[in-house]
């Protein structure tokens, strides 16, 4: 294979090195990095006896995530208030024709399963992540993670069944969730406290992630009342300079709320049932940056 082939293979390939990276770490920052060092790997190793470029390919990217995971989770670090992914530019465009595996991805990527990926082990992450959203086999996965096929079976029911307890329920229709979120929009810009609550869950949740570094709930607020009024509140404040765009974030539309050039928030929201049941606003600068060119 020569040096250009050897590149052709590897940007082939990269959409999905960087949706497992992703996947593994939420945070994008992270997952270039990895997706960079897996190049390095690539292109400068003895490719001779490689047969299946992809399954390489994602095995030393997995691996490479599970190190970055496990150095993250030894720093100890404390985050200021809820913490939500960075958020992820998702256009699937014709790479992934098929509705089915559309939905999927988009479900394995989404704010709400990050979440609770979160509270995985990095191996069960690494095991999840390759068998729910991109359908490896066992064996392959076994052969990736040099864990016994029975082994990387019981950490994947595992973590199926850690997902399945602690993930919000919530419908992933892009054109209804597109239509909740422009009524949603509307009402809390004009201050429209009666209009907003009509679209609200009684049990609805504002999850607001700032890192401590510009306005936000620090803890996760529960209820229509003191959601709708919290949103009616910082609709009154405003942000100076404001425009608003709407973007596939992690899966579903999301808008991105911009003062001047500079990108100031991200909402997306979570729909059930024809209400909105969460809703995720990200205000920390350092998770905003990518979106700046987006």
């Amino acid at each position: 294979m020569t040096t250009e082939t050897a590149t052709d293979v590897f940007e082939a390939h990269r959409p999905v090195l960087t949706g497992v990276a992703y996947r593994m770490l939420g945070r994008v920052a992270d997952a270039e990095d990895v997706v960079q060092e897996a190049w390095l790997r690539w292109s400068g190793g003895d490719r001779r006896d490689v047969r299946e470029p992809r399954g390489y390919l994602v095995r030393i990217t997995t691996r490479l995530a599970i190190d970055r995971l496990r150095q993250i989770k030894a720093r100890g670090e404390t985050y200021v208030g809820p913490w939500l992914p960075e958020p992820y530019v998702t256009d699937f465009g014709d790479t992934v024709p098929d509705t089915a595996e559309r939905a999927v991805l988009a479900d394995s990527v989404s704010l709400a399963v990050l979440v609770v990926l979160e509270s995985l082990s990095p191996l069960e992450r690494a095991v999840f992540v390759l068998r729910e959203a991109f359908g490896f086999p066992y064996a392959d996965i076994a052969a990736m993670l040099d864990r016994g096929e029975a082994a990387v079976r019981q950490l994947a029911g595992r973590a199926r069944k850690h997902v399945e307890e602690r993930r919000p329920r919530y419908e992933v229709d892009p054109a209804q969730r597109r239509d909740l979120t422009e009524r949603f929009l509307a009402a809390a810009t004009d201050g429209d406290l009666e209009g907003l609550m009509e679209l609200l869950a009684p049990d609805v949740r504002l999850v607001g992630d700032s890192g401590g570094k510009s306005r936000a709930p620090l803890r996760v607020l529960r209820s229509a009342d003191k959601v709708g009024r919290c949103l009616v509140g910082a609709a009154r404040k405003g942000v100076p300079d404001h425009s608003l765009r709407f973007l596939e974030l992690n899966g579903g539309p999301a808008v991105l709320v911009l003062s001047g050039d500079r990108p100031d928030s991200v909402f997306q929201l979570d729909i059930a049932d024809g209400r909105v049941q969460a809703v995720y606003i990200i205000r920390n600068p350092d998770k905003l940056g990518s979106l700046a060119t987006a």
